[in-house]
């Protein structure tokens, strides 16, 4: 893979790996922000980055529809109208340290923090507007829920495959009410390379890994995508999985689903006892399948007791929830092992987990988080 033309990145990022090109931001920093800036927005790639021509790129639209078509992107932007949403943006790995931290068990890839998530507003045209003007099966369509849309990006060869590719169920981008969008502007602007540019796909509500940047070929197929980043990666193997080789031989990545929807998850971002003796808590969560975040609590008693934490900052259905919480000396009393714990719950009473099963990929952790507070087991004691 050729690295030489690489765009200039940002300096307010942590670089988990140079080639190609992976990056976070320290969390404390990116909860500062209820709409995460450019600067802070992670990077996670699997091949070079190139500025391409915007004014030359084009996105085919083929498959199972009556009208293929092919535009630029001043012709979508020219022949669709603009829709705008706020979503939050995770990779699959967010949280993976924390699995390795929890199980006390090694994991394969990138050894994300908690900073691989962004939440910003994209706006495009409407995914499900492109696919009805190309003649697309109909949301009652017998076929539907063997449908997929698939995703492709030809711009750089990838460090597993020629190229980057991803599916999602068709269903969900007919759903009007799902927002899934053909993106060309983030928080107002033009997508920049690192992100993008010049088309990327928003799917709000799912894991990063199919938001597929650079994206330059849509199709509608009977089967999901047959790229290895569907196949064969993002799949939350079960724990007797211990290797890539076992995987294969047993060929568990045809028997276990691609990730799709994000898990229901909640990280602490920042912990510090303040005068007098009152410990603020400060973190993100983010909705999982079931609906949004209605509730972060908090605990310093490793779960014996949950205090309810405040929510500042929400929008609509796909956007991160910020919280923050005061726990009093009298709450602190117990905190012996000197942690701070949050977990979240959401609008249909789903509640996130204490624990989660260790997997090989390091995928898709949710697990109830905690952070060490040293300041919180000296305070417990007086």
């Amino acid at each position: 893979m050729d690295f030489s033309r690489e765009p200039p990145h940002s300096d307010k990022l942590q670089v988990r790996k140079d080639h190609p090109w992976n990056a976070e931001p320290d969390v404390a920093a990116l909860v500062e922000h209820p709409i995460t800036p450019e600067e802070l927005v992670y990077c996670r790639n699997h091949c070079p980055i190139e500025e391409l021509n915007g004014d030359s790129f084009t996105v085919k639209f083929d498959g199972l529809v009556s009208n293929e078509q092919t535009w630029t992107v001043n012709e979508l932007k020219a022949t669709f109208a603009r829709k705008e949403v706020v979503a939050a943006l995770q990779c699959a790995g967010n949280r993976r340290k924390a699995m390795q931290d929890r199980t006390h068990k090694e994991v394969e890839g990138v050894l994300w923090q908690d900073g691989t998530i962004a939440n910003c507003r994209w706006a495009g045209a409407s995914m499900r507007e492109i696919l009805q003007r190309v003649g697309a099966p109909g949301e009652t369509d017998p076929r539907m829920q063997r449908l997929h849309l698939c995703f492709a990006s030809h711009a750089a060869p990838c460090d597993n495959d020629a190229w980057f590719g991803a599916s999602i169920p068709l269903a969900k981008v007919l759903d009007e009410e799902e927002d899934v969008l053909l993106a060309y502007e983030m928080n107002g602007r033009t997508l920049s390379p690192d992100h993008g540019y010049p088309l990327r796909v928003v799917v709000p509500g799912y894991t990063g890994a199919r938001w597929v940047k650079w994206v330059d070929r849509i199709t509608i197929a009977e089967r999901e995508s047959e790229n290895f980043y569907q196949q064969r990666d993002y799949k939350v193997l079960p724990t007797n999985v211990q290797s890539h080789d076992a995987a294969d031989s047993e060929d568990w990545w045809s028997r276990v689903p691609a990730i799709q929807a994000n898990p229901l998850n909640s990280t602490v971002a920042s912990a510090k006892v303040v005068p007098p003796n009152v410990l603020h808590v400060k973190g993100y969560a983010v909705r999982g399948p079931s609906g949004q975040v209605r509730e972060v609590q908090v605990s310093a008693d490793e779960g014996k007791t949950w205090l309810p934490a405040t929510i500042t900052y929400q929008e609509g259905r796909w956007s991160w929830t910020l919280w923050e919480a005061y726990v009093g000396l009298e709450q602190m009393k117990n905190a012996r092992q000197g942690k701070v714990w949050c977990r979240a719950v959401d609008v249909s009473g789903v509640v996130q987990e204490i624990d989660m099963d260790w997997n090989l990929r390091g995928v898709a952790y949710s697990a109830v988080d905690e952070k060490d507070v040293p300041q919180l087991l000296y305070s417990a004691r007086y």
